[in-house]
């Protein structure tokens, strides 16, 4: 069994790193950085931090892919990777390594900042993961909600090393007035990765019957599933035209851009859940939830080239 790079990145999926990755990046420089936000790191700390997700993050996505070679056989057999492509032996060592590298440089980077504290999240969120593959995945909503919560920590934690170690009673209101974007950015991500969830579930729903876990799908069926969804993306449907009428409503690029790219997005995916039958059909679905939550991520820019005018 031949080990390649490009079955690693397949294996750690590249893609959805690259969108943490780049929504870290865009915090920094795309928000913070142009207002003269008080910020803890520079730019070998915030590569650290990115460095340290994308390790933890990673090991989660290899050790997911061990414990389900079953059902992956059943669900996504052309994209099977562990036992195919790379050992399973191969796999647990690389799971073990990225952890090692994501934890110690969580480590260097809390005492670096002096808050020493902070370590304990990398650590937390590399069990959580490990957790959730051998149990709560099985849990009906609690892997889907427990999931999400570890997407939207990936833009809080930014705000955390950034902001805190810096807060004064001077500049108190200005340091929580942007941690509370990035808060209401974490509650979009969540919002959308919960979606995005429980489609995926209904796409693999024939692998986890047979694997013996336990979705939301299998539970209520199909069709009762799809209907859950229907109701739960009006949430961000709603709450994104409220807000973005609210901030945004005297900026016409920010206004569009959000119509165009994120809404409009979330009320084709209304439309398309009320006639989807088949895997493919959820599958598109799922592929869409993904795109909003990149181009939700990417109107960060909106802040440094539409509000600094």
């Amino acid at each position: 069994m031949e080990f390649s790079f490009k079955n690693f990145l397949n294996l750690i999926r590249w893609k959805n790193l690259a969108i943490i990755a780049i929504t870290q990046l865009l915090i920094k420089y795309a928000l913070l950085e142009p207002f003269g936000v008080n910020t803890a790191l520079n730019e070998l700390g915030i590569s650290l931090l990115i460095l340290a997700t994308l390790c933890i993050a990673a090991a989660g996505n290899i050790i997911n892919d061990i414990y389900d070679v079953d059902i992956d056989f059943i669900n996504k057999p052309n994209k099977l990777i562990v036992g195919r492509s790379i050992s399973e032996k191969t796999a647990y060592n690389l799971f073990i390594a990225l952890n090692i590298i994501g934890v110690g440089v969580g480590f260097y980077l809390s005492r670096a900042i002096g808050k020493s504290g902070f370590f304990s999240i990398f650590v937390v969120v590399s069990a959580l993961l490990y957790i959730y593959t051998i149990y709560l995945k099985g849990i009906v909503l609690v892997g889907n909600i427990v999931i999400s919560i570890l997407v939207a920590s990936s833009i809080l934690i930014v705000g955390l090393f950034e902001l805190t170690p810096n807060l004064t009673p001077l500049n108190r209101d200005i340091q929580l007035t942007f941690f509370k974007i990035l808060i209401n950015y974490a509650l979009f991500a969540f919002g959308i990765n919960l979606l995005r969830e429980i489609v995926k579930d209904i796409e693999d729903v024939d692998g986890d019957y047979k694997s013996g876990i336990n979705t939301l799908a299998i539970a209520i069926g199909r069709e009762r599933t799809k209907n859950v969804v229907l109701v739960l993306n009006n949430i961000p449907i709603v709450t994104l035209i409220f807000y973005v009428v609210s901030e945004f409503y005297k900026h016409q690029i920010a206004l569009i851009y959000f119509l165009g790219f994120v809404i409009a997005p979330l009320i084709y995916n209304s439309i398309k859940l009320i006639n989807a039958k088949t895997k493919q059909d959820f599958h598109h679905i799922a592929s869409i939830y993904k795109l909003v939550m990149a181009f939700g991520m990417l109107s960060l820019l909106l802040y440094k080239f539409v509000i600094l005018k």
